[in-house]
């Protein structure tokens, strides 16, 4: 079999296994993927991406199979290129995304000759893929690329979804015969899977299930069953923003700021956790789920992958009855008492913040979560933990929110976003750091003529990495003996201008401090990328936390008669 006639049947197997979206990096040992995808972009059969950037091109494609919840591939050219996926393939292994691989080899009579761009890359990415395989030069790929997307999206029923690769080696010669042409481009209806923010409903719960003080909480990748479990069983509900189930009636917003108030000398103590999906922020909620004097379960109807069997306190439960048994039914007056101590936290926080003359994280992260509409992504640091203590929640969901919570890195979020907006084909906002978008900054660059997406990138810009003021780095820097140390390799401050960056890229560019100038720029529609960069200073953030933690705990106890 020659090299393109392997890769036109590794392409065919692709379309016709769900794959809709490629990213290709360009290069010279991967060309016959690329002129065979040329072939079937040409025919209509998939949508093509091109990145310079292998590491970019590997988060597009993360953000392009969470938004479609179809396996999404990336290829790459051999030697280092490959190298440059772990990051997505790593995050896509622990966040289950079906991410397909496609590195290009050298043929094994050139593999350990010192020949150009040649290393191992066969299971390079060792346990972070679900399948690995190694095709040879002139051998069909046909049901290595059907076992890979069996594997990639679940159908093992032994495996949660993830990342697979598949090292395809071609021998020259790599390019089409004489007198081969592309065929005529064919016009195809482009569809979209639905990315709206989904709800749910649950029977109410049985008069018979117990009586207890349960809560449920909903980490990263919950759903919306979480918030139609807690409503259905009269449970507060404690969600993350990710979770897509920070909602509805039952809903505590600061709730991480409220859990020491049900702690157990409370007089309503905690008695019982539910959790949904993976808790991933706040040192409060590990903390609950550390008691052992706390039963709590965890609802696990498929296999998931960012945990190892038995390595976890929760008792896993495979169905919502054995759920419900397990967390009964909440007392008349718990869900009003967390709902009446969530208020009054609530109004203390906004009260704080709005004393502040300049926008802060928390203020800013409230008007994003706020306002945002279609998809909305949350890069890793503060910004998603300033969404979690300010965002109030709605009566209905806003936006479908994305975060790259598998190993919650900052690399490749611009990309992932891009990603996630191109597949969903709506509007996007992406909300991160300065330090996470300079980590990613060539996520801005569109090849002439690639699709651009309608994305807003709301940047908040305190010229260094705060969230280490918040950890016990900050209480290091306050004492002093080692505060330059702790401003220079955790804060790692900058000066980037980030509006010549941005007219370097062609991207639209406006900068606000306040919270009204924020709310003003986050009221123009979202049309082709832009960028609102919020200016705000770190300096303060770490006694601004202090302020909000004591106004909320006073009034909380006012409220709780405490």
């Amino acid at each position: 079999m020659t090299a393109l006639g392997a890769a036109r049947t590794a392409v065919g197997a692709l379309m016709d296994g769900g794959v809709e979206y490629v990213v290709v990096s360009p290069g010279s040992r991967s060309a016959p993927m690329a002129y065979a995808l040329a072939e079937a972009s040409a025919a209509g059969r998939v949508e093509l991406l091109v990145r310079s950037d292998e590491r970019s091109a590997g988060f597009t494609a993360l953000g392009l199979a969470l938004s479609t919840g179809s396996p999404a591939a990336v290829v790459t050219t051999s030697g280092s290129a490959v190298g440059n996926l772990m990051p997505a393939v790593m995050e896509a292994n622990h966040a289950a995304v079906p991410l397909v691989v496609l590195s290009a080899d050298r043929p094994e009579e050139l593999l350990g000759t010192g020949a150009n761009q040649t290393t191992i890359q066969l299971d390079l990415f060792g346990e972070h893929v679900r399948f690995a395989a190694d095709v040879p030069a002139g051998s069909s790929p046909l049901r290595a690329v059907e076992t890979a997307l069996a594997a990639a999206t679940g159908a093992f029923s032994e495996l949660a979804p993830g990342p697979v690769q598949l090292n395809l080696a071609f021998r020259d010669p790599l390019v089409p015969a004489p007198g081969e042409e592309l065929p005529t481009a064919a016009g195809h209806p482009k569809f979209r899977i639905g990315t709206e923010p989904l709800t749910m409903a649950l029977q109410p719960a049985s008069a018979s299930l117990a009586e207890r003080r349960t809560v449920v909480l909903a980490g990263h990748d919950a759903g919306p069953v979480a918030e139609a479990f807690a409503r259905a069983h009269g449970l507060p509900l404690l969600a993350e923003p990710s979770s897509n189930a920070r909602f509805g009636p039952n809903a505590v917003g600061p709730y991480r700021l409220l859990l020491e108030h049900f702690g157990p000398s409370s007089a309503q103590p905690i008695e019982r956790v539910v959790l949904f999906g993976r808790p991933t922020l706040s040192r409060p909620v590990s903390a609950l789920l550390a008691r052992a004097e706390v039963p709590s379960a965890l609802y696990q109807p498929v296999p998931v992958a960012w945990y190892e069997p038995g390595r976890r306190t929760e008792l896993p439960l495979e169905n919502l009855a054995d759920l419900a048994e397990f967390a009964g039914r909440g007392p008349s007056d718990w869900l009003d008492t967390w709902l009446l101590a969530g208020s009054a936290a609530q109004h203390a926080l906004d009260a704080v913040l709005a004393a502040e003359p300049h926008a802060t994280g928390p203020s800013a992260a409230a008007l994003v979560w706020g306002s945002a509409r279609g998809q909305l992504m949350l890069g890793s640091s503060n910004g998603i933990r300033d969404v979690d203590l300010a965002g109030l929640p709605a009566s209905e969901p806003g936006a479908t929110v994305y975060a790259n919570r598998g190993l919650s890195g900052i690399d490749g979020t611009i990309s992932t976003a891009t990603g996630i907006a191109l597949g969903g084909r709506q509007e996007t906002t992406v909300l991160l750091g300065d330090v996470t978008f300079l980590h990613d900054a060539g996520g801005l660059l569109l090849g002439a003529g690639e699709a651009s997406p309608d994305l807003r990138i709301v940047v908040l810009n305190d010229a260094g990495g705060a969230i280490f003021d918040l950890l016990e780095h900050g209480a290091v820097r306050q004492a002093g003996g080692y505060a330059d140390a702790v401003e220079r390799l955790f804060a790692t401050p900058h000066s980037v201008d980030l509006a010549a960056l941005a007219a370097a890229y062609g991207v639209g560019h406006c900068s606000v401090s306040t919270t009204a100038g924020l709310a003003e720029a986050l009221a123009q529609p979202i049309e082709g990328r832009s960028i609102v960069e919020v200016r705000m200073d770190r300096a303060g953030l770490r006694d601004l936390h202090a302020r909000i933690k004591t106004a909320v705990s006073a009034a909380v106890s006012r409220g709780l008669g405490g």
